[in-house]
This record gives C-alpha cells, structure tokens and sequence, in this order.
C-alpha cells in the first residue's frame, strides 16, 4: 500500500477482515458456508482465543513491514519456526527428533542467507516485529489443531473468529495506526487497490487456513518457505534476475533442507510423541486439542 501512500497498517487489516467476513455472510447467505462442529467440542474460550490471536499476528506483521526492512521482517519470519517447535512442546509436550531439527536448521539458514540482504529497522519496528513472533506461532498451532482434532472447515472456522479479529483490531489502531486517517484521499484509485488488496488477502487466509488444516503448523512455515526460494531461483532461472551467487546457494541449501524435512514426514518415517499428561484446564483455552502432527521420533526400521 505504500504506492498509495496508505501509512495505516491496523486499518488496512482491519479492512482485509471486515471484507473477508461480509464474503463470508455473503456466502453463508446462499448456503455456502460449511456446517460448524456442534458448540460443544469446542469450547468458546477456544474461537476467543484464536480471533484475538489471529489479531495480532496479522495486525502486528503488517505494521513490522512498514516499520522494518523486509530483510529484517524475514529474519523475524525465520523466528517462527523455533517458536512452533517450543510452544507445542510446551502447549502440549510434544516432542522433535533430533534428524529434523537438523533439517529445520538448515531450511531456515538457508533461508536467511538467501533473502536477508538488508537489516534496516528502528527501535520501535524492532519491538514490534519482536513481538509478533509468538502470535504468529501460536496462531498457526491453534489453526492446525481446531481443524484436525476438532473437525472444523477452514470457511467455517473463519466465520466464527474473523467478528473477534475485528474487535481487537479495532482495539489496536489508536496505539499502533498514526493519526490521519480521514486526510487520506479516498478516491477511486486508491479504494480500488485497497479493496483489491483485500480480496487477495482473503484468499491468501482462505488457502492458509486450508494449509493448516492439512498439514501441521511447521510444516506450514517450511511451505511459506518453500515458496520463497522457488520465487527467488525462477527469477533467476527464468527472467534472468541476479539475486547474487551467496543467495542462490542459500536458497538451494534450503530447498535440501526442505527435501530431507519432508522425507522425514512421510508415513511410516516418524510416528507421533505426545505426552498423554493433560494439561490444567484452567490454564489454556485450547489445552484439551493436541496436535495431529506425524512425530518426531523415528521408528526403528
């Protein structure tokens, strides 16, 4: 949005749900919403939890971008995956084989060296960006499991939380969001690439929410990932781009990385590790779902 001159990264998010959850009455309107799991599977802290969550993982990674470099943005992207791997373990005493934390640290030194080319931020971008770190972790892991251990759609689970997200999103915008919005010059132009932008994104929430649910939340971020590379070696492959020789070699390490990570997912390579010690109820909102990812413990051949 920086084309527009569009300096509000809270509202513009704000929008992005707001248009997502009209498509989805719009949709619930002609029938086209999936049914939702009965009330009582999931309990409502649990949509609580993920809506607010959902707020500021999205809310604080667009403000990361406008205060940081996008060099600095993914090193904070890289951050995640440790994250996912030590909250799940904590959330739900999962644990991972050593053979994928070999992988995973290859993909996200590979990663690093090929897409983190500049480390521009200020202090306050530098909190922020900080601070994003676990939303965004929590966030996936709580979109993965809903989904497989509770039997929700993506579409159905976007209905019930996106109303949450709005609310704390409309709660960030006076500490986050600078003041001017209504100096902003509303004209057709700029609505157009603003609700454009909007309609992508609820896409792209639409096919992560679908990611999620097919996958795991690490797996997730290694997609992300993938994408990434793949962007970077097409246009050098392709259109003849020169990212420089050190971020191709980051980017095909990664890919390796990727290889050996997804080998080791494959059925019959790993089975699942997870303590069958409940955590207190009254601690976590979505402590009764455990995630129904492949493990990381190897079996013996």
């Amino acid at each position: 949005m920086g084309r527009v001159g569009f300096n509000f990264p809270i509202f513009l998010t704000l929008i992005h749900y707001t248009v997502a959850w009209i498509l989805l009455a719009f949709f619930k309107s002609l029938s086209l919403l999936p049914m939702s799991p009965p009330s009582k599977t999931t309990p409502f802290s649990s949509l609580f939890s993920l809506g607010a969550v959902m707020a500021f993982a999205s809310g604080l990674a667009n403000t990361s971008l406008k205060h940081n470099s996008v060099g600095f943005y993914q090193m904070a992207k890289i951050a995640v995956t440790p994250t996912i791997v030590l909250a799940e373990f904590v959330l739900f005493k999962k644990t991972i084989s050593s053979t994928k934390v070999m992988a995973l640290a290859v993909i996200s030194l590979g990663v690093a060296i090929a897409t983190v080319t500049d480390l521009e931020f200020n202090l306050f971008g530098a909190l922020v960006a900080v601070a994003w770190i676990i939303p965004s972790a929590i966030n996936k892991i709580l979109w993965s499991n809903l989904q497989q251990q509770a039997n929700w759609t993506a579409l159905a689970l976007m209905w019930k939380t996106t109303p949450f997200t709005v609310f704390f999103l409309l709660a960030l915008m006076p500490w986050l969001d600078p003041p001017g919005i209504l100096l902003f010059k509303w004209d057709l132009g700029n609505s157009s690439a603003i609700l454009i932008s909007a309609l992508l994104g609820f896409l792209l929430q639409w096919s992560g929410a679908l990611a999620l649910g097919a996958t795991s939340a690490t797996s997730h971020v290694v997609l992300g990932q993938f994408k990434t590379c793949v962007i970077l070696l097409g246009g050098y492959v392709i259109f003849g781009s020169d990212p420089g020789f050190i971020s191709i070699y980051g980017a095909v390490a990664a890919l390796v990385g990727m290889s050996v990570y997804t080998w080791l997912n494959l059925p019959g390579k790993s089975v699942d590790h997870i303590s069958s010690k409940q955590l207190p109820r009254q601690t976590l909102p979505f402590q009764n779902l455990k995630p129904r990812l492949t493990t990381e413990e190897e079996r013996p051949e």
